[in-house]
């Protein structure tokens, strides 16, 4: 299936971990090095955002981006698809159709999961990467393509080599530079950055807040769909929500029961459980905004600027919420 990767490039890029500095120094360094790139990482981690990046800051940025998911095209297509076809090659063929080279000539053909596509197509792939030419099913003669291609697995293929799985010389040419994108689980410290950044982006004019409990939910929970999950889960919540903040009882039902106590902000004692409600609320939120002020500020290194930035605020309230919980800048430096 050929898609056009429409989403912002921001949805994995966001983050300030370990993980997503070395994936954006590495996408910084190879965008401009045309040559081709496996991305490594699995289902859901955003490997078609970061090809995109790649496109996007490389010198092919001014022509087209191209997508094929290699794992959802019909085996008795993916000749069609790769390399187009001519009127008459095949019943139903009833016009000529450039295939995927062609579309992408002169820019980027990105190949997400290619570790699923059968052994006779992986032999015809690597023929046109090591030709530079495609002939369409059906065609006689040839055409030469300029394309730079970066190819994604979720699969190991070194193991698919030896289980004769796939082609030995087409992981060689593909897997010569790779890419590993982190999954969320080894990037949690993200993760409430990822979830604003999400109900920023699907709550329209005017996106909700995130309750602490919800917060909690959302990092208790293991995340095997990955980003991807975390998006359907934030899209979920706003769905559903009433009033301005989204709780635990907003989000799917897989992940409020595994709700733990938060990394990131201080539970409330079990003796506030005999305080009224508001007041148990505030000291709550209290305790929640002073930790989240200090993984932001230790994130940012001490920089009020880039931690204002981070937490989506203006400098000016930012330096308010400082004074309000006597956090030190310079205690970060």
């Amino acid at each position: 299936m050929r898609a056009e990767v429409e989403d912002t490039t921001d949805d994995v890029l966001v983050g300030t971990s370990a993980g997503m500095r070395r994936l954006r120094a590495a996408i910084a360094r190879l965008a401009s090095q045309d040559v081709p790139i496996l991305i490594r990482g699995e289902r859901g981690t955003g490997k078609a955002l970061a090809a995109r990046a790649l496109h996007e800051r490389g010198e092919r940025r001014a022509r087209r981006f191209v997508a094929l998911d290699c794992g959802a095209i019909p085996e008795a297509l993916i000749d069609s698809e790769l390399l187009g076809h001519v009127r008459g090659a095949f019943p139903g063929a009833t016009a000529d159709r450039p295939g995927v080279f062609v579309e992408a000539d002169g820019g980027t053909l990105f190949l997400d999961e290619i570790g699923d596509l059968p052994l006779a197509a992986q032999a015809h792939l690597l023929r046109v990467l090591e030709d530079g030419e495609v002939r369409p099913v059906g065609g006689a003669a040839a055409r030469k393509v300029d394309v730079r291609v970066i190819a994604a697995t979720h699969i190991d293929l070194e193991a698919a080599v030896l289980q004769d799985r796939f082609h030995r010389e087409l992981r060689a040419l593909l897997g010569a530079v790779v890419l590993p994108v982190p999954p969320l689980r080894d990037r949690t410290v993200d993760l409430p950055l990822l979830a604003a950044h999400f109900v920023r982006k699907h709550g329209r004019g005017a996106p909700p807040g995130l309750s602490v409990g919800a917060l909690d939910a959302l990092l208790g929970y293991s995340w095997p769909g990955n980003i991807r999950e975390l998006e359907d889960a934030i899209m979920h919540a706003i769905s559903i929500h009433h009033g301005g903040v989204i709780g635990p009882e907003s989000l799917p039902p897989q992940i409020v029961p595994r709700a733990r106590s938060s990394v990131l902000y201080e539970r409330v004692p079990d003796d506030d459980a005999l305080l009224p409600l508001t007041e148990a609320k505030r000291r709550a939120n209290a305790a929640y905004e002073r930790a989240y002020l200090h993984k932001v500020m230790e994130q940012a290194r001490g920089s009020v600027s880039e931690a204002a930035r981070l937490a989506g605020l203006d400098r000016t309230n930012f330096r308010r919420l400082l004074q309000r919980h006597s956090i030190d800048p310079a205690g970060y430096k």
